[in-house]
């Protein structure tokens, strides 16, 4: 059976959500290993660029295997 566009959404957003709590629990347990100690402020701001880049190289390579196939089926 096929995903819907709906259950793609959710899966898409329940990913982000889970990937910037892990980078921002991450953050909070590694950073002081490495003797870097940030705010809480700082470390959810992080999580917020590390998200982002994350989606867009999500995206980009999905885009490119699409192409991929796409190419590959002609």
């Amino acid at each position: 059976m096929k995903q819907s566009r709906t259950m793609s959404l959710i899966e898409a957003i329940a990913n982000v959500v889970v990937g910037y709590c892990v980078a921002v629990l991450t953050q909070i347990l590694i950073f002081p290993m490495f003797h870097l100690h940030t705010s809480l402020a700082q470390n959810l701001k992080m999580g917020a660029v590390f998200t982002v880049v994350s989606v867009a190289r999500s995206f980009a390579l999905r885009r490119l295997f699409e192409a991929i196939r796409v190419r590959n089926a002609e």
